[in-house]
């Protein structure tokens, strides 16, 4: 059965406009979900807003959404003054810009989407863009009022179709510099560092996403199926802690578990290293 649109509209590049369809790239229907229940009867519970000073029950049709502009003190929007906000949507995805795909920094996006062509009619023009974007090895930045809000989105070649990622404002990134300031600058070479190039190259491999496991959602199904079952809840084994005593000794650790560790580093010739330097001074 074919996936049901997020969303219709339509794909518009200078005057050229094609009818497209967005679908959801992800989804969590396939997680495990709980429903909170009364303990003693068994019956599901239901959330009740309460006012904080009369601790009496707050209705729908009382609850408004008020900005705190000082200490108890809110500018109160009725429902309808922020629907007014909500800017109009023309159902248009429209192209602003080609960027080169090493331009596109990952930390910006949000939520991804698939985009194909709707109808027949689409296809063959939907494929010229898509193929140019290809070839140029280009994303297209775009804009367009999805889900009652204007968002900036991402679009590449995939396929035979285009993946879309919304992306988060610049105002709510972390500038990396707030984390990375204070790490010191370091020079490292030696054999430390061609430890280190080993072991990364005897683990490299391919990205594949069908070998990441959900090892915390599949432990509760695993729970549930117990409990239906009325088999013997078995609980895991913490995992050793292992404690890094020194950095070298560690790298050779790895380096060995991966396979032929590399061998030492030789001193250059006429060069003495600094063990036996020391021990013609002493």
């Amino acid at each position: 059965m074919a996936p049901r649109a997020s969303w219709k509209g339509f794909l518009k590049i200078s005057e050229l406009a094609l009818p497209v369809a967005l679908y959801a790239g992800a989804t969590t229907s396939n997680r495990v979900s709980f429903h909170i229940l009364n303990r003693k009867t068994g019956n599901r519970v239901h959330r009740q807003y309460f006012d904080e000073e009369t601790e009496e029950p707050v209705e729908p049709e009382q609850q408004v959404k008020g900005y705190e502009v000082g200490d108890g003190q809110y500018v109160i929007l009725e429902p309808e003054e922020i629907a007014e906000t909500v800017p109009e949507s023309d159902k248009t995805i429209r192209i602003e810009a080609f960027i080169p795909c090493s331009e596109v920094d990952t930390v910006f996006f949000d939520r991804p989407y698939y985009l194909s062509p709707s109808g027949a009619v689409a296809v063959d023009s939907f494929a010229v863009i898509r193929e140019g974007m290809r070839r140029k090895n280009v994303a297209a930045v775009a804009r367009a009022v999805l889900f009652r809000r204007l968002r900036t989105l991402i679009l590449r070649p995939e396929g035979p179709g285009l993946v879309a990622n919304t992306l988060n404002f610049d105002y709510a990134v972390r500038p990396a510099s707030e984390v990375f300031d204070d790490l010191p600058e370091m020079k490292l070479e030696g054999e430390m560092l061609d430890l280190a190039k080993y072991i990364i190259k005897t683990k490299s491999g391919e990205f594949n996403p069908r070998e990441f496991d959900d090892r915390y959602d599949e432990a509760l199904a695993e729970l549930v199926r117990a409990k239906m079952e009325g088999r013997e809840i078995k609980v895991p084994k913490p995992p050793k802690e292992t404690k890094v005593v020194n950095l070298m000794d560690a790298l050779r650790k790895s380096a060995q578990a991966t396979g032929k560790a590399p061998k030492k580093a030789k001193p250059a010739a006429g060069k003495k290293s600094a063990a036996a330097e020391r021990r013609k001074a002493s």
